[in-house]
């Protein structure tokens, strides 16, 4: 008889995680091969006779998620006892014996198996439909799952999709309940003919980490007056308890946003108590409070926080509209402004109406040409950029097979000059719209852009001061703000560095004292309090503050100043890293609730027409919120578990 194969693998036998491979052969007289019954598809694996530290390094890797049982190898009985001590029976050696495991035993649960078909649906954002679909639910059969486990249909798995949104909120609800501060950003979006509410929050940890999550993605109807949208912001902060915590909110240069926050700005209760002190000696006027009651009056029943302008929104329309006027009022750029912008227009048409053209373009720039959007940021200056790429020799035989007029050298060289000066502008709205972006980058970076431009531009047509003068306009309010002069200072890769004058850092040092000062009101009474004395004694003398509060808060800002630049010394200063808090949970741009946008689009694509707008709210939720999900987390470990 054929001699059989080799069984002296006792190493292999007595290990603890034996139950969880099978053995498949010999492979020479110093290693075998097993099969991991965690691998879909019985993964092959090669181990030395005498050790499984392979084995245990796959386990450590592929499947560190799993939650292993450790298993006492069974011992030999006296039959096998013999042979296993001689390592021969009386045929000659003992054939390997096939562990089978049952896979039931270790399958996915029913509630495993929903959360890993709905992640897996939030997560690539597909029609609930998906789960009825024959092919599909073939292909989950195939999941080792225990016994009697199926998948829901269509309408129960929307039940259940429901309970984990509510889930989700009610996570997100508890996280924003700890935050003391928060910031969010609101925007109307327009698609398939219907108009919705977007807000995002954003907040930093006491770690400085920065979180982001969206409140709602909310159905609005009607007229988009300032009245609606201030209606519906305020209702959404509400509902999440938001009131007191919103430091800012960042819209875009809407008017409706622009008049809504400026008719229900919170009452200045300060100012309203030093006109009550000025005004003692007048004659106390007398109001019906049933008249009032009873008057159906809109304004003024609630207040909005305080409104920040999208700084990106802003830095396009200076790069666009303001610059557009200034070139085409001036008589040395207005002709050959008109005349290249004219030329790129047409060649822009060409190739993105005619597959021949495009395909022309293609083959002389070796990329495709981008056309100008007015609702993407930079998109003329990408597109201008695009085009002197290709050089004036090949751009222009190019154009004459278009059929297109061909731009002259002036015009060529105009072009290129645009470019020059809209890079700034260009890179300082990349910059802003950063996901990890803090307020406190919007005054450093708008200092950079200025000087920058100043530099860009002294060899070309277009002058620095239109550019200049523009920024200056429309960031009036922001340039000498408080909050983003202290949200600057207290950021540590900025401080006061980005300051060339001497008298504003001394004012803003000066500004970061006092607040520094504030954010501890309670450090000047501390050594009152340690005096060992009785309540009536403390009560006869009458003792003046020591001015440690000032010295102290001196201090703190002195060594930050002299500290180093990266994020985690705030740790070190607990007054500056609670201003940091405060003043930098705003972004500088609308950005977040732009990305809440894209994902929506990808969820109410035209096929999804019969999409409710509830249901649409929550599943995009679902797929932005995804530190709050339990079901995108579940999906991400279970992949990984059973991969």
């Amino acid at each position: 008889m054929e001699r059989g194969r080799e069984q002296d693998h006792s190493a292999f036998n007595a290990w603890k995680y034996r139950h969880y491979f099978e053995f498949d052969s010999a492979k020479d007289d110093k290693n075998i091969s097993v099969r991991c019954t965690l691998c879909v598809g019985r993964k092959l694996l090669s181990t030395a006779k005498n050790s499984t530290s392979n084995l245990s390094k796959h386990l450590a890797s592929r499947h560190r998620n799993e939650k292993l049982s450790e298993k006492n190898p069974e011992p030999p009985t006296d039959m096998t006892a013999g042979a296993t001590s001689t390592g021969r029976t009386s045929e000659g050696p003992s054939p390997a014996k096939q562990v089978k495991i049952d896979l039931r035993a270790t399958g996915l649960s029913v509630a495993e198996l929903k959360k890993l078909v709905a992640g897996y649906i939030v997560e690539d954002m597909l029609p609930i439909s998906t789960v009825d679909s024959e092919s599909y639910r073939r292909i989950v059969e195939k999941i080792p799952t225990k016994h009697g486990v199926k998948l829901p249909q269509r309408k129960s798995f929307a039940g259940y999709l429901e309970r984990e949104y509510d889930i989700m909120d009610a996570n997100l609800k508890a996280a924003l309940g700890d935050v003391d501060f928060v910031s969010t950003t609101a925007d109307i979006w327009m698609v398939n003919n219907k108009s919705f509410m977007g807000v995002t929050v954003q907040w930093i940890n006491s770690t400085l980490q920065r979180n982001k999550a969206a409140l709602a993605c909310k159905r609005i109807r009607g007229r988009h007056t300032y009245d609606v949208t201030g209606a519906e912001i305020e209702e959404i902060h509400s509902s999440y308890g938001l009131h007191g915590k919103v430091v800012a909110t960042v819209t875009d240069n809407a008017s409706n946003f622009a008049k809504a926050f400026r008719v229900y700005q919170p009452c200045n209760l300060e100012s309203e108590s030093e006109n009550e002190e000025e005004g003692d000696d007048e004659e106390p006027t007398f109001t019906d409070v049933k008249e009032v009651l009873s008057t159906a009056s809109g304004d003024g029943q609630f207040s909005l926080p305080p409104h920040y302008r999208c700084a990106s929104h802003t830095i396009n329309l200076i790069s666009t509209s303001d610059v557009d006027k200034y070139l085409n009022s001036c008589a040395d750029t207005k002709a050959v402004y008109r005349s290249s912008i004219a030329k790129c227009s047409a060649l822009w048409t060409k190739a993105s109406r005619s597959t021949i053209a495009s395909e022309q373009v293609e083959e002389v720039s070796r990329r495709k040409l981008m056309v100008p959007t007015s609702t993407r940021w930079n998109s003329l200056y990408e597109a201008i950029s695009r085009i002197i790429t290709i050089p004036m020799n090949e751009l222009n035989p190019l154009c004459v097979k278009l059929g297109i007029k061909c731009l002259n050298e002036r015009e060529y060289l105009f072009l290129q000059e645009y470019c020059t000066v809209m890079k700034p502008l260009t890179v300082a709205l990349d910059i802003l719209q950063g996901d990890e972006c803090t307020y406190g980058a919007l005054l450093p970076t708008l200092t950079g852009l200025m000087s920058k431009t100043l530099v860009k531009t002294a060899s070309t047509k277009i002058k620095s001061h239109t550019v200049l003068i523009a920024i200056k306009i429309r960031f009036d309010t922001v340039l000498d703000s408080q909050e983003g002069l202290l949200a600057a200072a207290t950021c540590p890769k900025f401080k006061l560095r980005w300051l060339r004058d001497e008298r504003r850092k001394e004012h803003l040092k000066e500004l970061l004292t006092t607040e520094c000062r504030k954010a501890a009101p309670a450090a000047g009474n501390a050594n009152v309090s340690q005096l060992a004395a009785s309540p009536a004694e403390m009560d006869f003398f009458d003792f003046e503050n020591q001015p440690t509060e000032s010295f102290s808060a001196e201090k703190e800002v002195t060594d930050y100043l002299r500290s180093g630049y990266e994020l985690d010394i705030l740790s070190q200063f607990p007054n500056l890293k609670k201003m940091y808090m405060k003043y930098n949970t705003p972004t500088p741009s609308s950005a977040p609730v732009e990305r809440l946008f894209s994902l929506g689009g990808l969820v109410l694509s035209p096929k999804r027409n019969r999409l409710c707008d509830g249901r649409f709210e929550k599943l995009l939720l679902m797929r932005y919120n995804h530190p709050f999900s339990v079901l995108v987390n579940s999906f991400l470990l279970l992949s990984a578990l059973y991969c």
